[in-house]
């Protein structure tokens, strides 16, 4: 049984001034099930993932576990993209502690729990050292531990490899997958990356273009792990998605003049 939330969407919008960022974005997570949001730059990504986190006020209803979202809480874990969102002047066992710290867990549990998601990430070897000394493949292993270490319900992730090198990120997503299916919780995650989505995910949710940006295509990923890029059932996904962001990203350059009317046809 899948430890994860569940995480309900219902007719959720963004105005913002006389912008309207998001309309009627409608969508049910299961608890414990791997959804990727993909599509166009600005079409509101991050800010769902932000709403889900409670960071970002909106039209609609967010639902975890059937509870209103009407806050941040530790039932909800954020991955920032960036490797710099650890605290320079402390350790790894020191960054994952200090949620544990803030909350009043005692020196004692505190460092155990640490030690055990430290080890769960493969940072045992590091645990002592500080942000500066790592790799960003290191201090994004770290930044998860210190929200595992937590143990969120829902685990909402923003482009948290987006600024790795190729070889680092293939390796950080076999990890991630290790981790998912070793915790049971529901993870959300952000990428701009179609073979990154999925490579990892149950489902891969496909969003339109801003204004009024909205779900467009929900793909079920029903591929054993672990997926190889070169099986024509991952190729032929791939096309899909593709093919769906691609045709957003076109009506945007077509909307701001961009792509002349004739090279369409």
């Amino acid at each position: 049984m899948a430890r994860g939330s569940s995480v309900s969407i219902k007719r959720v919008g963004l105005t913002i001034g006389a912008n309207e960022i998001m309309a009627g974005i409608d969508l049910d997570i299961r608890a414990g099930e791997f959804v990727c949001l993909l599509g166009p730059s600005g079409c509101g990504k991050s800010t769902l993932l932000n709403a889900i986190a409670g960071f970002q006020d909106v039209a609609g209803e967010i639902l975890v576990d059937g509870k209103p979202v009407a806050g941040p809480g530790p039932d909800r874990g954020v991955v920032f993209q960036s490797s710099e969102a650890l605290f320079p002047w402390l350790t790894v066992r020191e960054n994952v502690e200090y949620g544990l710290k803030l909350r009043g867990v005692g020196a004692g549990p505190r460092r155990d729990a640490a030690e055990r998601y430290v080890s769960l990430v493969g940072l045992k070897h590091a645990i002592d050292k500080f942000p500066g000394e790592l790799s960003g493949g290191m201090r994004q292993r770290a930044q998860i531990a210190r929200v595992l270490v937590n143990e969120p319900k829902v685990v909402l992730m923003d482009e948290p490899f987006g600024a790795l090198d190729a070889q680092t990120r293939e390796v950080l997503q076999g990890e991630l997958d290790r981790i998912w299916k070793s915790t049971g919780c529901t993870i959300v995650f952000v990428t701009h990356d179609i073979w990154e989505a999925i490579l990892l995910s149950d489902r891969v949710v496909t969003m339109t273009a801003g204004p009024r940006a909205h779900i467009k295509t929900v793909e079920k990923v029903e591929l054993p792990h672990p997926r190889d890029p070169a099986d024509p059932a991952c190729m032929a996904l791939y096309a899909r998605i593709r093919d769906d962001i691609g045709a957003e990203v076109t009506r945007v350059l077509r909307a701001q003049g961009l792509i002349e009317e004739e090279l369409m046809k």
